[in-house]
């Protein structure tokens, strides 16, 4: 197959073949690197193409901030323009993390500089993760009377109840090695490209029908992320439909202060 860029003009990511390998790097450098409808169609239709040939998933973000969550301005501007604005719907984003998860492809999250909330679950959803030494991670989300509905069920199966509640209450970032010590992060190195390199040399090793066959298995093992979706969709629904809450993303677009900051 050798080296193919897609030739579909993607607005919100990147995506090129390599062989069997698939990079698909979240590219939005005006917005932060955050999270739209248009990014989550456009990744869970590379991932479909991924399905028969590809072996290896690797996702990436920008050099300083991976992905950092949910488009506040976007809901702002809807917020603004009433006849635009319809509430937020988890559904297409938590079926993308599944299809991460479930896929007949080993995914690999390549993080750099931050990732923030629903930059969270593309961390938690897949199979291997790796970092650079300075990259961070963190869940904001409480901070504006939202919560990481729909992250939860990933990160809980990745790294645990307890760390992923503390990670959720506390709101402030964790580092690569606190990220490593919690398993969040399989392995981080200041040259996070040269560890992705000696990853992606090992695991080309794997046939496609092995990779496949063991997914569809683990998968079979762990039906929690199932169980867990329409609670997830529900209370995402209900911290997004909040009145004070969107108040609260609206003024800090408009003025960068965070809720308990003075007018």
């Amino acid at each position: 197959m050798g080296v193919l860029v897609s030739s579909k003009p993607y607005k919100n990511i990147k995506a090129r073949f390599e062989d069997d390998i698939c990079y698909i790097q979240m590219y939005r450098p005006d917005a932060n690197n955050t999270i739209n409808d248009g990014l989550i169609e456009e990744f869970s239709e590379v991932l479909a193409q991924c399905e028969n040939e590809v072996k290896i998933v690797v996702i990436e973000g920008l050099p300083e901030v991976f992905c950092f969550g949910a488009d506040f301005k976007g809901i702002q501007e809807s917020l603004e323009s009433q006849t635009q604005h319809h509430e937020q719907d988890p559904e297409p984003l938590y079926n993308l993390w599944l299809q991460m998860t479930s896929g007949p492809y080993i995914t690999i999250a390549h993080v750099r500089g931050k990732a923030n909330a629903g930059g969270i679950g593309f961390v938690a959803a897949s199979d291997i993760v790796l970092c650079e030494e300075k990259a961070v991670f963190s869940l904001s989300e409480l901070l504006f009377g939202l919560m990481p509905a729909c992250v939860l069920p990933f990160l809980i199966r990745r790294m645990g109840f307890s760390k992923a509640n503390y990670m959720t209450l506390m709101t402030s970032p964790i580092t690569a090695k606190q990220a490593h010590e919690w398993g969040l992060v399989d392995a981080y190195e200041e040259s996070s490209e040269n560890l992705l390199r000696k990853h992606l040399l090992r695991l080309r090793r794997l046939s496609k029908e092995g990779v496949a066959r063991y997914k569809k298995y683990i998968g079979s093992l762990d039906e929690d992320l199932l169980r867990s979706r329409q609670k997830a969709f529900d209370a995402n629904i209900e911290v997004f439909s909040d009145h004070n809450n969107l108040a609260k993303i609206s003024r800090y677009v408009k003025t960068g202060k965070f809720p308990w900051e003075g007018a």
